[in-house]
């Protein structure tokens, strides 16, 4: 059985954190800010985990992380 390939993209996007959740940064930070509040901006800075929904799919791609 070959190694399965670690997808970049995702490999750039998600960090682990030490119980085994992932970690992704939010949408929306890269322009328009006028249109934003100062409390949405503040919010987009930190991050967060990923859904559940998510996790699994997102596992797959980062088979070694």
């Amino acid at each position: 059985m070959p190694k399965m390939k670690t997808h970049k993209g995702s490999q750039k996007r998600f960090q682990k954190t030490g119980t085994g959740k992932l970690k992704r940064g939010h949408a929306y930070t890269s322009h328009m800010f006028a249109n934003k509040s100062q409390k949405q901006k503040r919010k987009l800075r930190k991050t967060t985990t990923v859904s559940a929904g998510d996790f699994r799919r997102i596992k797959t791609m980062l088979p070694y992380k």
